[in-house]
């Protein structure tokens, strides 16, 4: 992870295992859903096959509206107290989920996770690039956006267990008090930004800041958000994030429900299997990251991993039910090959935007993600209910996903500039107060 001469190498140790954690408990309750569904939610609370449908999108419906408050609130005030509170709220609507006995709460209830989560990806993100540079980026992203894959690993083997154990309401309810639990741990433990840890001494502030500010140098300071959120380039990223999360979405949410109906197997057995394509993500996600961050290309892992997904996910439609190992497999490699981009992409995002205005920018293109979501989610459940066979929504989120590599091609990657500031030129300015160290 670390080369020769790394600055400061303590951040990777003191603030990556946290934002990890952090982001896993925002996952473990969003995405718990499906499990809830395919395991007596649907049948006590009265649930059919369309409001199952808008059920797992209302929570992406209410993440689309609150992202750019929640990012410009982190870059001008504080991303930790930020998602302290959030990590209260959704620890309580994920536990009260599993306290309903109306399914008019739980619309509401859903859409409100929604609400509050919205903030936590872009804050992450906003905090990420106060800390991490260029350099290391996609694998800073990488290790958040971890969260994901490694907790959908975990919670669908463990909610099977739950589930047949006790029940479904009860997995709601011991898989949301941890994120209340973790608030008081994230509080204590993280710095908004670097001028703000005892742990690192003045060298490695300044050597760190000279770092960001280096990157940003061939990059004009955009005047204001609007400038930039209506630049081509953003605009590009964000439907691009939008179609590749119809995919990712539309997979996650609905990948247990396929398999319990297309392998007749129990829930601990369909929990196993969904589990499978997240073990491949992980090590795709660590692998590509690396490379990125090593070449400094972030466009062609992104464009050839998305568009090995949307071939994955046309084999499966191809092979369909005579084979379902087969066609299993082609889902692995689908959902292994949507996962591993992550990281590499939002470092992209970052690096093609001014910094005073990054946090905002990625807000935009992750509530455009959202909204993505929202479409996956409603779109797979409506064309596997309708259908009686999950191979339209395949082709579908194959469809989607070979949009989004055309997006990508459309946008032009930065490059550093080749005269940055030296070293002596930032020890000067703080020394004389003419740029502070959070500027």
């Amino acid at each position: 992870m670390l080369t020769k001469g790394s600055i400061a190498p303590a951040r990777w140790w003191r603030l990556i295992p946290i934002v990890f954690i952090t982001y896993s408990l925002a996952y473990l309750d969003r995405a718990n859903y499906s499990f809830g569904v395919a395991s007596g939610m649907a049948d006590d609370l009265g649930i059919t096959s369309s409001s199952a449908s808008l059920l797992g999108a209302l929570f992406f419906l209410g993440y689309f509206f609150f992202q750019i408050p929640g990012a410009h609130y982190a870059e001008k005030k504080s991303a930790k107290n930020l998602i302290f509170w959030c990590l209260i709220l959704w620890g309580l609507c994920a536990t009260a989920t599993g306290l309903v006995t109306d399914i008019k709460w739980l619309y509401a209830i859903r859409f409100m996770l929604g609400v509050v989560e919205s903030v936590v990806m872009p804050a992450m993100l906003v905090l990420l690039s106060h800390w991490f540079t260029k350099k290391e980026r996609s694998r800073a992203n990488t290790f958040l956006i971890l969260g994901n894959p490694v907790t959908v690993l975990w919670m669908s083997i463990i909610s099977g267990y739950i589930v047949k154990a006790l029940d479904w309401r009860w997995m709601f309810i011991i898989e949301g008090l941890p994120a209340v639990i973790w608030a008081f741990f994230w509080i204590k433990l993280v710095q908004s930004r670097p001028k703000d840890a005892k742990w690192l001494s003045e060298q490695e502030k300044i050597a760190l800041e000279e770092e960001l500010q280096k990157e940003q140098s061939n990059i004009k300071p955009a005047k204001n958000y609007r400038s930039a959120l209506t630049s081509p380039k953003v605009i590009a990223l964000a439907l691009q994030y939008f179609f590749w999360s119809i995919g990712v979405y539309g997979f996650v949410l609905w990948l247990p429900s396929i398999i319990k109906a297309a392998s007749n197997k129990g829930i601990v057995a369909s929990g196993w299997l969904s589990s499978v394509p997240y073990i491949f993500a992980i090590l795709f996600m660590i692998l590509i990251s690396y490379f990125a961050d090593r070449s400094q290309r972030r466009k062609i892992f992104i464009w050839s991993s998305l568009l090995t997904g949307a071939i994955s996910f046309c084999l499966s439609f191809i092979i369909g039910s005579s084979n379902f190992w087969l066609s299993f497999t082609m889902l692995v490699i689908a959902g292994a090959a949507m996962y591993a981009p992550y990281g590499v992409f939002f470092a992209f995002v970052a690096e093609s935007v001014p910094r005073n205005v990054a946090g905002a920018a990625m807000a935009l293109v992750n509530s455009m993600g959202a909204l993505g979501s929202f479409v996956g989610a409603y779109a797979v459940g409506y064309l596997n209910s309708s259908t009686g066979s999950p191979s339209a929504s395949y082709v579908f989120m194959g469809a989607s996903l070979l949009i989004s590599v055309v997006l990508t091609w459309l946008v032009k990657e930065s490059r550093l500039s080749p005269n940055p500031k030296r070293k002596e030129d930032y020890k000067h300015e703080y020394s004389t107060g003419t740029r502070p160290l959070n500027d």
